[in-house]
């Protein structure tokens, strides 16, 4: 999942539980929807990629530079404290945040489309009590 600085979904990449997450970070970079707000060209990539220890590959950190982001990823073997934790704990926020759907915390759905109408439910009402709470 890829969300803005606020925790809010721009993309998620459906699939296996037992995919390796690395397998699916440049799908997901490419699946970014243009970020809008600003007056004038909409930006079609992110500027910076924040991940844990398990996106520490040189061939992965190649790739992200190749599509214009600057990877930001915890090298193993150094001690915690990377300062990657501040921005890391909006995705987990997020994370938890669609954990309180019941539904999504276990996936029981064997079809894809409906477990992602689910995921896609659940980002709406997640947005709309974060708009709530702001108003």
């Amino acid at each position: 999942m890829i969300t803005d600085g606020h925790g809010t979904p721009l993309a998620v990449i459906l699939t296996g539980g037992n995919r390796n997450d690395v397998t699916q970070l440049l799908p997901l970079l490419d699946a970014v929807p243009p970020v809008r707000g600003r007056v004038g060209r909409p930006r079609r990539r992110a500027v910076t990629l924040y991940a844990d220890r398990g996106y520490d590959h040189d061939c992965y950190r190649k790739q992200v530079r190749a599509r214009g982001i600057v990877p930001a990823i915890a090298r193993r073997g150094t001690e915690h404290g990377s300062d990657l934790g501040v921005y890391r704990w909006v995705v987990e926020r997020t994370f938890a945040w669609l954990h309180g759907f019941r539904r999504l915390r276990v996936r029981w759905e064997r079809r894809a489309d409906i477990h992602e109408a689910f995921l896609k439910l659940a980002c709406c009402l997640i947005a709309h009590r974060q708009l709530n709470s702001i108003c």
